[in-house]
């Protein structure tokens, strides 16, 4: 019986810390550090933000604004999370293009720890920036 009931529970929790996974999911940001190729902020910027990720492309609007949008195409996505939205991290490799309309080569990590989610995104044709966002919330595309 014992047996059976850990059985279950292990099931459970499988289930839930996959539920995310696969999903589409909104985040909103309130800060955006624009760091160096080795992690160093070089600048902050307080501004609201959405990253919108479906499962076969990305969005992201920077400070809300249309002319800075960016969309991309994702080419592959992991996904592990042990409490959803709260504990764990998504890795997405995508090809985003810019403004300006540029193809560039992404890797994007969300990733949760002690209830804090952040968004990292570095471009492989800018190696020496990063972007970081704090997410203000995280979870299902309505």
């Amino acid at each position: 019986m014992k047996t059976l009931l850990a059985s279950i529970l292990l099931i459970f929790s499988t289930v839930i810390s996959f539920a995310q996974c696969g999903k589409e999911v909104r985040l909103t940001t309130i800060k955006t550090e624009y760091l160096d190729g080795t992690g160093v902020v070089q600048r902050t910027v307080e501004e609201q933000s959405t990253i919108e990720i479906g499962k076969t492309e990305i969005v992201i609007l920077p400070g809300g604004k249309a002319d800075h949008k960016m969309t991309g195409t994702i080419q592959s996505t992991t996904c592990n999370w042990s409490v959803p939205y709260k504990e764990g991290k998504t890795v997405i490799k995508s090809v985003v293009t810019d403004p300006s309309g540029d193809p560039r080569h992404a890797t994007l990590t969300i990733e949760g720890k002690a209830d804090k989610v952040t968004f990292l995104m570095e471009v492989e044709e800018m190696p020496d920036r990063k972007i970081l966002v704090s997410v203000d919330s995280f979870g299902e595309k309505k």
